[in-house]
């Protein structure tokens, strides 16, 4: 069983950039396929992007082209990139895990989340 740890959200204005990382313990993390999702107040949770066991990546229409996500084997990390952001693009930002090749649309871990809130 995989435990996750998001870091690295907080406050960019509107164009600025951020990386979230997620930090995964307890299992071996390259067999898990990874992805962020997000949950802005009021909204329901949505998938961002999600990246495989080998790599392979697909994103939300949302943030594609604005958004990357990687993954670092060797320190058991998923990363989302995000550039050129929007106020929309405020919300709870949340890792998710599946021991799988690819992830789920309702994965079976979680990580408790990190805040990104963009100002206009």
């Amino acid at each position: 069983q995989v435990q996750l740890v998001e870091s690295g959200g907080g406050l960019v204005q509107a164009g600025g950039s951020l990386r979230v990382s997620c930090a995964a313990s307890g299992d071996t993390f390259s067999t898990y396929a990874m992805g962020w999702f997000r949950q802005a107040p009021g909204k329901e949770r949505e998938f961002v992007a999600r990246i495989s066991r080998g790599s392979t990546t697909a994103y939300a229409d949302s943030v594609k082209g604005r958004f990357t996500i990687s993954r670092d084997n060797a320190k058991n990390t998923v990363y989302l990139q995000m550039n050129f952001l929007k106020p929309e693009d405020t919300a709870v930002y949340y890792c998710a895990a599946d021991n799988r090749i690819i992830l789920s649309p309702t994965p079976a871990y979680w990580g408790q989340g990190t805040q990104v809130t963009v100002s206009s």
